[in-house]
């Protein structure tokens, strides 16, 4: 039975989010929404949410895309076709403190689930849209990252100068949009707790990618320049890529003045930090043609993970690049503890921890991500009953 007042103890426990999302964006904000204690009602269709079969790879049977971004849910399976479940729905609108949906824009309206009708019986519903392109002149294009990627202008940015542009290895603006509705919601709550008000939060995966995009995106907008591939290097800052050692390429990110002369130290080059040429980073930029075979030179004596102790120590920016259980591996060696188990016995999951640490309300880690329409029976049950 779901009990939303008992809670689990967790910043956000108490509130209830309907989450109509699918995919990624989402699906993604509602388990961190989950992880901070809200109770989250998962509504799929009949056929469930695509990622269920995105695979491989898969944990038994059960993708695990899918089980990256859905723990801390229950899932309940609604046939928008049937009055009967939109009835249903609305009723789970009508009790929700949250609700987020990213049909395309205009599409929760033919159910009479779009903001205008949902918040005239529930005023105090914080309403999440997430689309692709916006819901004015981008409402008509589907949203997918990968298109987001191409037309932001990221895949331009992305690969080596004289090569094809390339997507970045993850759906990054699904994560940014989905985070950014975290926000937004977080926001529209804070304004709500103050007035008793909801409000509409609406975001784009196009809008998250502009303001991701950071220094390029300003390096266009505030300077008129347009930003192209540089491969590993960075723009405005030398040495900040990725430089070859005796074994294996090492990060070195030297981002200012101060760094800069500590790594000229750590490689015995202590000259190399007052050369007229390397003093200052708009130096270094311009001659980096120059300065990387000196670096390069200096590196090939020893391997990567011995450089990466002997310049972190001396407080240089650098680190290996390793593969995903490297990552695992060096968040483990750092005390992170970036699995954590959901779920028990034969429903066990381990997932990658929420990012955020909490002094007084920890995060919690208590329902494994739902089978198909797994709570449908008790969520309709409690849905039928006053409230």
């Amino acid at each position: 039975m779901v009990d939303v007042a008992e809670g689990s103890g967790g910043p956000l426990s108490g509130l209830l989010v309907a989450d109509f999302s699918r995919v990624l964006a989402g699906p993604y904000a509602t388990m961190l929404l989950a992880d901070l204690g809200a109770e989250v009602i998962k509504v799929e269709s009949p056929q469930g949410d695509e990622t269920r079969t995105w695979m491989p790879p898969t944990r038994g049977e059960t993708s695990t895309y899918y089980l990256g971004i859905n723990r801390g849910k229950r899932s309940i399976v609604l046939d928008l076709r049937t009055d009967e479940d939109i009835a249903v729905a609305k009723e789970l609108a009508r009790r929700a403190d949250i609700l987020i949906e990213n049909l395309r824009p205009g599409g929760m309206a033919k159910y009479g689930l779009d903001y205008a009708s949902v918040s005239a019986d529930n005023p105090g519903l914080v309403y999440a849209s997430i689309s692709g392109f916006g819901s004015t002149g981008g409402g008509h294009v589907p949203g997918y990252d990968l298109m987001v990627q191409a037309v932001s202008g990221l895949m331009s940015l992305t690969g080596a100068p004289d090569g094809p542009p390339f997507r970045a290895g993850i759906s990054i603006f699904d994560v940014m949009a989905g985070k950014d509705a975290l926000i937004g919601i977080l926001a529209a709550l804070r304004h709500r707790d103050a007035t008793g008000r909801g409000q509409h939060v609406e975001l784009s995966l196009l809008a998250s990618a502009m303001s991701g995009m950071v220094n390029q995106s300003s390096a266009y907008a505030a300077g008129g320049v347009v930003p192209s591939r540089m491969g590993n290097a960075h723009p405005s800052v030398v040495p900040y890529e990725p430089l070859p050692t005796a074994d294996n390429d090492l990060i070195v990110a030297a981002a200012n003045d101060g760094q800069f002369r500590k790594l000229c130290g750590v490689l015995g080059l202590p000259e190399l930090a007052d050369d007229p040429r390397f003093v200052r980073n708009a130096d270094r930029t311009e001659h980096r043609d120059e300065l990387r075979p000196i670096l390069i030179e200096a590196l090939s004596t020893r391997g990567a993970d011995e450089w990466f102790d002997l310049l972190v120590d001396a407080g240089v920016p650098a680190g290996p690049i390793n593969d995903v259980a490297g990552g695992f591996a060096i968040a483990e060696r750092f005390g992170l503890d970036p699995v954590v188990p959901v779920g028990e016995g034969d429903r066990e999951v381990p997932t990658t921890r929420n990012p955020i640490r909490f002094s007084d309300t920890p995060v919690s880690y208590e329902l494994p991500p739902p089978e198909l329409d797994e709570h449908g029976a008790e969520i309709r049950k409690w849905l039928s009953t006053d409230a």
